[in-house]
């Protein structure tokens, strides 16, 4: 398996506080990855010291082979390594077309703009219907397609998606989750996902990490994760 993205023994947190506790986590090109857990286990905060919000306090990361220990995050985007935070923190204040525009950070990126967006357009139709509709007027399904899609005006290589289900109705969580699976079938992209939703993010990944405390303490793939007893004690109430 060709791995785009290595996490070896990181270790993280935020100024004297300790989250992440020597975690190893490899993603593989193509993959749909989900790391699950209860909340305050760390997903977040794994997340955010990836994309370079935090500095890593040891171990190290490499994402195509490159050593992005130390990299800032407004550089993440740049080489591939694009995030939907939590929410989506869209601008809510500008139209869906603006943020769709914000997307295209970096270079390449701005220069291909005219062409992605149509792209973008076309696999979220409803986006184009909204496209001169303030973001904050949307639904919370239309915020978090929002969200992915000016994500992906960034021309990810790997998205990074920070609880994408919160606050959406079932019927939601579903299209947003078969639309990530679409993504990924037909643009060949990488997701790692966190997510308090075990039983949906364990159901669409190849491999799940169950991360507690800050530690891992489970590996495999999602089918086996599902079928697991103490998986299905913790996180599923079975």
């Amino acid at each position: 398996m060709d791995t785009i993205l290595n996490v070896r023994q990181v270790c993280s947190g935020y100024a004297e506080l300790p989250v992440l506790d020597h975690v190893d986590l490899h993603v593989g090109r193509g993959e749909i990855v989900s790391v699950v857990g209860a909340n305050g286990a760390g997903k977040t905060t794994l997340l955010l010291t990836i994309g370079g919000h935090l500095r890593l306090q040891s171990g190290a990361i490499q994402f195509n082979g490159q050593d992005i220990s130390r990299q800032p995050a407004h550089d993440a985007a740049c080489v591939g390594l694009v995030m939907v935070p939590e929410g989506g923190r869209l601008f809510p204040f500008m139209t869906v077309l603006e943020n769709l525009e914000l997307g295209a950070y970096h270079a390449k990126a701005r220069a291909q703009m005219k062409a992605n967006l149509q792209e973008v357009m076309e696999f979220f139709p409803i986006l184009a219907d909204r496209r001169g509709q303030l973001a904050g007027r949307l639904s919370g399904g239309e915020r978090q397609m929002c969200a992915v899609a000016r994500a992906m005006m960034g021309m990810p290589q790997l998205l990074m998606l920070d609880e994408p289900s919160l606050g959406l109705a079932p019927i939601m969580v579903d299209r947003v989750f078969e639309l990530v699976k679409k993504l990924v079938a037909t643009k060949g992209l990488t997701v790692l996902l966190v997510e308090q939703n075990v039983r949906n993010a364990l159901q669409m990944c190849q491999r799940g990490y169950i991360l507690e405390h800050g530690q891992l303490l489970k590996t495999g793939s999602g089918e086996e994760l599902l079928r697991d007893p103490d998986v299905q004690r913790s996180y599923m109430g079975l």
